[in-house]
């Protein structure tokens, strides 16, 4: 990968910088039992995608979306008939992922220590303003970054805007992050680089990248601390 014209590095925060998607499927496991009296798991997750895919342009990403999602899928399912209780329950499932401190990634604050001595770092992500700025300032790596950018989506123009805001253009901008759709994709397009650091957990609307890439559109690396092998 050719960096003599880097300038900044963006890094996704949620599966990049630190743990986000197994909590999500936490929830969800507990919120099936929740149901289990109406319908077995494997419908009750097939609804819940379907509400989650019909809200994303109304609620867009992150837990409260997600919280709002459960409810509905748990009226769905139960017909109208599931208790108050349980939708307290739900929304108490929702506030404790909310206030669940996030586990940073290995490697992360020495790839961020190392990178931020040459380039400017942002982070580019989605996801609700409040609870990422919570996560951000819970992380303790605030002070790594040059800009935070909390997008409500990661399209091509999206990328292009964040370009523009830091007065750079696309050969000088790369993204590290652990979605093809989200974090490789739009940015190739746009003529910026991009690394793929593949997470464990991935949310399956986000497995589909929606795009044919080739392996020499990007560098997929294992592990973060890998960057620093390709970033001098």
């Amino acid at each position: 990968m050719q960096t003599k014209n880097l300038k900044v590095i963006g890094f996704d925060a949620d599966d990049t910088l630190w743990v986000n998607e197994p909590y999500y499927r936490e929830t969800e496991l507990a919120f099936c039992n929740l149901l289990k009296d109406f319908q077995p798991e494997e419908v009750v997750m097939k609804k819940l995608l379907e509400v989650e895919m019909g809200n994303l342009d109304l609620y867009g990403y992150g837990t409260k979306a997600f919280m709002l999602s459960l409810i509905e899928t748990a009226i769905a399912i139960s017909g109208g008939k599931v208790a108050t209780a349980a939708l307290s329950e739900i929304i108490g499932m929702g506030k404790q992922q909310i206030a669940r401190k996030n586990e940073i990634l290995p490697g992360v604050e020495e790839v961020l220590r190392k990178l931020s001595e040459k380039y400017r770092l942002v982070v580019a992500t989605k996801g609700d303003l409040l609870d990422q700025e919570r996560k951000l300032e819970n992380s303790g790596l605030l002070d790594y970054f040059h800009h935070i950018e909390i997008m409500s989506d990661k399209t091509e123009e999206h990328y292009r805007r964040l370009l523009h805001h830091l007065d750079i253009l696309p050969g000088e901008f790369l993204m590290v992050g652990n979605s093809l759709k989200s974090d490789v994709l739009p940015v190739v397009k746009i003529g910026a680089k991009a690394v793929y650091v593949p997470f464990h957990t991935t949310w399956v609307y986000e497995q589909n990248h929606g795009g044919n890439l080739s392996a020499t559109d990007y560098i997929e690396i294992g592990k973060i601390i890998d960057i620093l092998k390709i970033i001098p």
